[in-house]
């Protein structure tokens, strides 16, 4: 892949780059409805793969934030359209990576030593570069490291890029200003977040320490001596992507433990630690031969407020649940429903919120859990849709959910997106989740 020279790090010069999309878009548009006009069958896959193509060129040009939020869409299906989910998924792990004359003076900034000065062997092409930073290998005292650098400018550029950025995610996914505003400013907080590295260093080693015990999980050991502000050094972890793995044809038994590993891993942070690896995208797990699987890249931590957790786990309570009056609570808790709602706005939002929670919440009610069944994920994407195009949602004049639950529920989208590749069928009930909160062996 080439190999970028230079990143724009100034707000007009990034802002111009938007504008220059905005026009390659809205030119788009005018060539679709002018082949609609002389075929009234085209359809708009067409334009949108023309769309995401242009504005995926611009992100993965400019990096940070702009094309972090490309990659949280691509997670969310059902959310985009296929052409723009496709085009975006590909900055988890494989944008354009910055040339070797912009790595060595990362090094020289905040390190005061070039590459060579600090480790026997280094590589200046990337091996994978995504939104925030790319990593390389090195080596020292005999050991493989994997040295992750952050892109310049990424840090000051976090509240102008998502300031320009929110028009093209409200066109997209065709959400109201109101609807965004809400969530901006979490996402806001979480990226100033992930380009702490200081910060990604310290919450790498400790919840990489706190989980070390659940059966099947690999962690890196990392260094602070060769660690800054913009670089994190740890150990090179071996293994594949997920789609590269799903290509060597595993056993269903290696499928299981590595999805049983995940759901452990994910349970005993959001039950136990009330803070979890919040980017569950492929690009972060590496899978082995054995089932084992590799984990890395805690940048992105979501700390879960008590209130918060109480009010989102008693959904998963059937008990509860059929109390209406105790449910609405909830609900009103979870600012789904609003005190400013009429009581037929209340009766049709709870009764749309308790489908989707039936849904979302079915594996934790069982013992076990297959997530190959594909009956389970269409009825959910299905419905999913069907909310998309319900005139009341859309017309609503308030956003729906706190802000904590859009890292809350992107966790577990992306939990259980991975599940279903995998086609994992695990043991999911509540006795296993138990057990891994008292520290026993589930």
């Amino acid at each position: 892949m080439k190999e970028q020279q230079n990143i724009p790090t100034g707000k007009v010069e990034r802002a111009g780059k938007f504008v220059t999309t905005g026009l390659k878009v809205g030119t788009n548009y005018i060539k679709h409805y002018t082949r609609k006009l002389m075929d009234p069958s085209v359809s708009k896959e067409t334009l949108h793969q023309d769309n995401a193509a242009d504005i995926y060129d611009t992100l993965s040009n400019l990096k940070g934030s702009a094309l972090k939020v490309a990659q949280m869409l691509s997670m969310d299906r059902g959310m985009l359209p296929k052409a723009y989910s496709d085009k975006f998924a590909m900055s988890q792990y494989s944008a354009p990576p910055l040339s070797g004359p912009l790595v060595v003076n990362t090094f020289v900034k905040t390190l005061g030593k070039t590459p060579a000065q600090l480790y026997d062997k280094f590589d200046l092409h990337a091996s994978n570069a995504a939104s925030i930073g790319q990593v390389h290998k090195a080596e020292k005292d005999g050991k493989q490291l994997a040295v992750k650098i952050q892109y310049p400018g990424v840090a000051s550029s976090v509240k102008s890029d998502l300031r320009i950025v929110k028009p093209f995610a409200i066109r997209i996914v065709g959400m109201k200003e109101v609807d965004m505003d809400k969530y901006f400013a979490e996402i806001e907080s979480k990226l100033l977040e992930e380009t702490d590295y200081k910060l990604e260093l310290q919450r790498s080693i400790d919840l990489s320490a706190a989980c070390a015990h659940i059966p099947g999980l690999l962690f890196p050991k990392y260094y602070p001596e060769l660690s800054s502000d913009r670089i994190i050094t740890m150990d090179w972890l071996n293994g594949l992507h997920l789609k590269e793995f799903l290509e060597t044809n595993p056993t269903q038994e290696i499928r299981n433990k590595i999805g049983q590993a995940l759901w452990d891993f994910y349970q005993f942070q959001v039950h136990k630690l009330r803070q979890v690896h919040a980017d569950p995208h492929p690009g972060n797990f590496l899978m082995q031969p054995d089932g084992s699987v590799g984990i890395f890249d805690f940048g992105c931590v979501k700390v879960i407020p008590e209130d918060f957790y109480t009010n989102y786990f008693l959904l998963v309570d059937k008990e509860v649940l059929k109390d209406t009056a105790r449910r609405q609570e909830i609900y009103i808790n979870l600012e789904m429903i609003h005190p400013t709602d009429t009581p037929k706005e209340v009766a049709f939002f709870s009764e749309l919120f308790q489908h989707m929670i039936d849904l979302m919440t079915l594996p934790f009610t069982r013992e076990t859990f297959d997530f190959g069944d594909e009956a389970y994920f269409n009825e959910i994407y299905a419905y999913m849709d069907e909310l998309y195009n319900m005139k009341e949602v859309r017309d609503s004049k308030v956003a729906r959910g706190s802000s904590h639950s859009l890292y809350i529920n992107r966790t577990y989208f992306g939990l259980y997106s991975i599940l279903s590749d995998l086609k994992a069928n695990i043991v999911t009930g509540q006795e296993r989740i138990q057990r891994l909160v008292n520290g026993e062996q589930p």
